[in-house]
C-alpha cells in the first residue's frame, strides 16, 4: 500500500471536496488490498473476507471526514481495516493475541484519537529509544524493513529484532498495567 499511498491519498482529498468519481474509484481501488489484508488474516474464508471489505469500504466512506490530510492514508484505511477484523473476532468469539498490541493501536473510535496517540505515545516512551523508533517507524507509519533501517541508520536485521523486542516489551508493559 505505501508506494500508492499518495494517489489514494488524492483521490480522498478529491472526494473529500465534492468529487464523486474520484471517491468512487478510490472505494474500487482499496478492493484489492483490502482482500488480500483479510484474506491473509482468515486463511481463505472468502465469505468472510467480502463481508469484512464490504463493511471496511462502508465505514471509510461513513468516516470520511476523519481522515486528517496530514497523516499516510493508508494507516488510516488499515487501522478501520483492523477494526472490522477485531469486531470480527468478537463477535465469533476469537480472540486477538496479546503480541499484537503494536499493530492494532489505532484500534479505537476516531473521536477519541488523540486520547489513544497520547497513551501510544506514552507506551512507546516506556521502552528503549531505538526499539520505539523502529515501531513508530514499521507499525504506525508502515516502512518496510528496508526503509526503516535506511531511515534509523540500521542493519535490516537490527531493525527485524529491535521490532520484536519492542514488541514484546510493549506486551509485557500492559500486561503489567493489566493486573
Amino acid at each position: 500500500m505505501r508506494h500508492g499511498d499518495d494517489h489514494l491519498r488524492a483521490l480522498m482529498l478529491a472526494g473529500l471536496a465534492g468529487d464523486s468519481a474520484a471517491h468512487a474509484a478510490l472505494l474500487r481501488t482499496l478492493l484489492p488490498a483490502l482482500r488480500g489484508f483479510f484474506r491473509r488474516r482468515l486463511g481463505g474464508r472468502d465469505d468472510d473476507v467480502e463481508d469484512l471489505v464490504q463493511e471496511t469500504l462502508i465505514a471509510v466512506h461513513q468516516r470520511r471526514a476523519t481522515y486528517d490530510p496530514n497523516r499516510p492514508f493508508g494507516s488510516w484505511l488499515y487501522a478501520i481495516a483492523r477494526y472490522k477484523l477485531i469486531d470480527r473476532y468478537r463477535r465469533s468469539g476469537r480472540t486477538t493475541p496479546l503480541e499484537d498490541l503494536p499493530e492494532l493501536a489505532d484500534e479505537f473510535d476516531f473521536a477519541e484519537a488523540s486520547d489513544a496517540r497520547a497513551d501510544l505515545d506514552r507506551l512507546l516512551d516506556a521502552i528503549p529509544a531505538k526499539q520505539a523508533a523502529v515501531l513508530r517507524a514499521t507499525r504506525i507509519e508502515g516502512l518496510s524493513t528496508a526503509e526503516a533501517a535506511e531511515r534509523l541508520g540500521l542493519g535490516e536485521s537490527d531493525v527485524k529484532v529491535s521490532a520484536h523486542r519492542g514488541i514484546k516489551a510493549l506486551a509485557d508493559r500492559v500486561r503489567g498495567s493489566w493486573r
